[in-house]
């Protein structure tokens, strides 16, 4: 998935790491919320208010070609001998996703159909998820891995939550804690890993655009400035994973003081 992770997964997780701060009784500081928690939630939302205003800048600008972005993912697919993945459309504003284990490749229907420098971005964006499916590319096979343990730690997040409100203080307060700690290594991890493999997609969907004549040197500052502004919300997500991580280790110390 290129966009749209960042934002509410995030805010979900500033929610949650809040409550957790401040009802688990871990030893957690109001100086350590500031350091840690409250720049990682501004580079968040900043770094989603820039994939915002870059997307609809791009998307405002045609391309030459006029090829779709369907056309576009097609032919980077075609390119690599991928024939197994279909290409549909799917509701909302980037919910483009490449989907390795239904073999499916899902646009948006503004860039399923659009031709803008944005949506061939995407398009090309999302391809590039499955020619790295193809060639068994290492960072995508280790966070398909990490996908099911991920969804655990997610699920078991909220319920940490629930429990730190009825539980102040005490062994199982520690315990609560300590579950915290765990869940967001596992998703500090999941997050370091998803990191090449954006990157490494958008590189092969710049290569890609370019090689196969859909669109011009001139025309890939849009489609740069596009994919780059969308790899921030995964360096955002990272950092925020790791900060909450770090606050949640700082609170375990505290409590052994």
């Amino acid at each position: 998935m290129l966009f749209g992770f960042c934002g509410g997964m995030e805010i979900g997780n500033f929610m949650s790491i809040d409550i957790l701060a401040f009802y688990l009784g871990g030893g957690g500081s109001i100086m350590g919320y500031f350091i840690f928690i409250v720049p990682t939630f501004i580079l968040a939302m900043w770094a989603q208010s820039k994939v915002s205003s870059t997307y609809n800048k791009y998307a405002r600008v045609p391309s030459r070609g006029r090829i779709t972005g369907a056309e576009a993912a097609a032919a980077v697919m075609r390119s690599a001998g991928i024939s197994d993945v279909k290409i549909t459309q799917v509701r909302g504003h980037l919910t483009d996703h490449y989907d390795p284990i239904g073999k499916k490749l899902a646009l948006s229907e503004e860039n399923y159909h659009g031709s803008s420098l944005a949506a061939l971005g995407v398009a090309a964006h999302e391809a590039g998820h499955a020619v790295q499916h193809k060639i068994g590319y290492g960072a995508l096979k280790a966070r398909m891995a990490l996908v099911p343990i991920t969804n655990i730690a997610s699920n078991v997040l909220p319920l940490v939550m629930i429990g730190s409100f009825f539980i102040i203080g005490g062994a199982f307060s520690l315990t609560l804690l300590k579950l915290g700690i765990l869940c967001y290594v596992i998703l500090t991890l999941f997050q370091l890993i998803t990191l090449p493999v954006e990157y490494d997609a958008s590189a092969r969907a710049k290569k890609e655009l370019v090689a196969l004549g859909i669109l011009g040197n001139d025309e890939m500052v849009g489609v740069e400035k596009t994919l780059n502004a969308a790899a921030l919300t995964y360096v955002a997500a990272f950092v925020s994973s790791l900060s909450y991580l770090i606050y949640l280790l700082s609170m375990l110390g505290g409590s052994r003081d």
